[in-house]
């Protein structure tokens, strides 16, 4: 029973954090597959502990069409496949990646969070 339980949970999760409209189906894009293929990273900078260098890993076989940033703090969103962050402040922050990619006119955009923490 525990591990129906979780399955469903990690697919409800999964389903939550993952957007494919009624195009993207019909098109022939698997958005939970292209999921995998993506991984987010970060780094604190060697110079300054609050700057935090993030990027988007994706060995999928589409187009990676554009990532934008949204860094937990208030500041604005920004777009790019690598970018620098610096933060006000320390601490523990939810760090959201919107990965878009492309097949053709078909596209999936997958958004999964990371937890930063900022020393």
């Amino acid at each position: 029973m525990k591990k129906t339980a979780t399955i469903f949970c990690f697919v409800a999760l999964l389903t939550l954090n993952i957007s494919c409209g009624k195009d993207d189906i019909e098109k022939g894009i698997d958005c939970v597959a292209e999921s995998i293929y993506q991984k987010v990273k970060h780094t604190a900078d060697a110079t300054d502990s609050k700057k935090i260098n993030f990027s988007v890993e994706y060995t999928g076989s589409k187009t990676l069409k554009s990532v934008k940033w949204t860094f937990g703090d208030g500041t604005p969103s920004v777009e790019g496949v690598a970018v620098s962050h610096t933060y006000s402040a320390a601490g523990t922050y939810s760090v959201k990646a919107e990965i878009t990619v492309q097949e053709g006119k078909g596209t999936c955009t997958s958004s999964p969070v990371k937890s930063v923490t900022v020393n």
